[in-house]
């Protein structure tokens, strides 16, 4: 007796229907994608307990014929593709001839559809994937289809969807992905007969993300760009003061058709870099129109994982326009050049915290006076909040500043760079500074000590748990060094510090350490130093950490909250 046996025609559908139909938001999804490819302008979508009960998705497109209708719920029927060759020229959404049939295997289904071209439509009712009937009816141009009781004929199935609110959840996530893309197209959901989404036709994809965002981010939105042969990518991006601690605001589309890619996630997130701190996701919409030939949207029945042939150009393209239109963020509302000399750090030992100009060249500080007075497009210093934040009249507001941030920026920057130039200042301390560990701490020192000295640091092993302190980086000569030092044990047990991420991380803390606090006062001067120096830096827009730097209060803003205008 053969234990291999071929299956019979419905286990197969089942099967086939388990790739394409997870839960409702699926049939929403492959619905959706069969009104675009049919030129719709109008689509509503209506569901009932969830998607559970029902789901109905109306168009105004091209409708289908009698005989369409008959072929459409057929596995592999489709008008997009002719041969294999057209997988690699593939601009519909749908292509595949998968989706109706596979919804109409484990669900009971009518289809309602009329050509604008014919007097009459046809109603065509099936269940388990098996034709009822085929009749005649009257109809408006376009299609309807009706699914009823989804996952009928599998309760094992049925049992694994959630409670109709988290089904709900996912229909309104799919209705809005599929509206971003397709400005021109109204898109209207409906739960239990309540309207739920409503994206009325926009007259571009702006006016469309202003509806998703709501009016305070879009009106933040920057605009990134790049265009080269065969390619395409245009991203709105919030600025990183935005960020959300999930990811589910982060939309990536590929020839205007959704994805859930984690390499292009992966290269918005290195786009932002160390604007967001850690479990921190921005809000942004990638839209990338690339030739056919160069990806691969034929690589999972869901038709939402690509694969790109040249990943890596597509991945640098990408962090590169984010990283340029993050990078003017600040210059936006400085619009002025600075020149002169930047700040030398101080030699002497500073309390933790402080910020010693009393070395920094008299010409430097000349030079900085401008930012004092009022120049046209130059800020105006006006003022200290709190030992905390400098205050700024700019061109178009007020701007305020992080001092501890900034700062921080300034000090990170400056460790980076003379690193790499394999030239870190240090500074060797007249009186060495005495320090205690704890016993296993101390172990650790004694043994990978010798590994901080790339940074500056000089250990001396005194005895015991004491070690001397003899050099250490100049812009970090006031540092709480216990503190600091027993930060790094952890990572030197590890071996870490080795790769530049690690190393990244290490000038992140020493940043940290050496920059002055909030509550420290600052003279004019001390302060038109610092802001000269932030905006020298690569990325004046945030710490270190992602923390922001600054926020910009407009006139218009600051009208409205004085009620001057409406």
């Amino acid at each position: 007796m053969n234990n291999i046996r071929i299956l019979g025609e419905k286990v197969a559908s089942q099967i086939a229907a388990g790739e394409v139909v997870e839960r409702p938001a699926s049939v929403v999804r492959e619905l959706l994608d069969n009104s675009i490819d049919a030129g719709a302008r109008r689509i509503l979508v209506s569901v009932e307990g969830g998607g559970k009960r029902k789901i109905k998705v109306s168009d105004d497109g091209s409708g289908m014929s009698r005989d369409d209708l008959l072929l459409c719920v057929e596995r592999h029927a489709t008008s997009k593709i002719r041969s294999v060759s057209d997988l690699f020229s593939v601009r519909t959404m749908g292509f595949r001839g998968e989706a109706l049939p596979s919804i109409g295997s484990v669900s009971k289904m009518v289809i309602t559809s009329r050509p604008e071209s014919e007097l009459v439509g046809h109603v065509f009712r099936l269940a388990g994937g098996k034709a009822l009937s085929l009749d005649e009816t009257g109809c408006p141009p376009g299609t309807s289809i009706l699914v009823r009781d989804l996952f009928y004929n599998l309760p094992v199935r049925k049992k694994f969807l959630k409670s109709p609110r988290t089904e709900m959840h996912h229909i309104v996530d799919t209705v809005t992905r599929w509206a971003l893309p397709f400005p021109e197209v109204e898109f209207t959901l409906e739960d239990d007969r309540k309207r739920v989404l409503h994206f009325p036709a926009a007259g571009d994809k702006v006016m469309r993300l202003s509806s998703l965002f709501g009016r305070e981010v879009a009106a933040s939105l920057l605009e990134a760009v790049d265009k080269g042969p065969g390619m395409h990518i245009s991203a709105y991006l919030a600025p990183p003061e935005f960020f959300r601690n999930r990811g589910d605001r982060l939309y990536v589309y590929v020839n205007q058709r959704n994805v859930r890619d984690r390499f292009i996630t992966r290269a918005v997130l290195e786009g932002y870099g160390r604007r967001l701190m850690k479990g921190q996701y921005p809000q942004a919409v990638l839209f990338i129109q690339i030739e056919p030939s160069r990806v691969d949207v034929n690589v999972h029945p869901t038709k939402q994982e690509i694969r790109f042939r040249d990943g890596r150009l597509v991945f640098t393209k990408i962090v590169a326009a984010i990283e340029r239109a993050l990078a003017v963020q600040f210059q936006t509302f400085v619009e002025t050049e600075f020149s002169g000399r930047a700040w030398s750090p101080p030699l002497s030992v500073q309390e933790p915290g402080q910020m010693d100009f009393s070395q920094a060249s008299q010409s430097a500080i000349q030079e900085a006076k401008p930012l004092m007075r009022s120049s046209g497009d130059e800020p105006l210093i006006i003022g200290n909040l709190g030992n905390t934040y400098i205050l700024c009249q700019a061109r178009e507001g007020l701007l305020m500043i992080d001092q501890h941030a900034a700062h921080e920026r300034v000090v990170y920057e400056k460790m980076r760079r003379d690193f790499g130039q394999g030239k870190v200042q240090t500074q060797v301390l007249l009186v060495p500074i005495k320090l205690d560990f704890p016993v296993k701490e101390a172990k650790i020192l004694a043994e990978k000590g010798s590994m901080l000295s790339r940074f500056g640091i000089e250990l001396e092993h005194f005895g015991g748990t004491t070690f001397l302190l003899r050099e250490v980086p100049a812009l970090l000569s006031g540092a709480k060094w216990e503190d600091f030092l027993s930060e790094l044990i952890p990572d030197l047990e590890k071996g870490r510090l080795q790769d530049q991420g690690e190393v990244d991380d290490m000038f992140m803390r020493m940043a940290c350490h050496s920059a002055l606090r909030a509550g420290h006062s600052l003279t004019h001067e001390e302060m038109s130093l610092l802001l000269r120096q932030l905006l020298e830096m690569d990325l004046p827009s945030n710490c270190p950490h992602g923390r922001p730097i600054f926020r910009y209060l407009t006139y218009p803003e600051i009208e409205k909250m004085f009620k001057r205008v409406v």
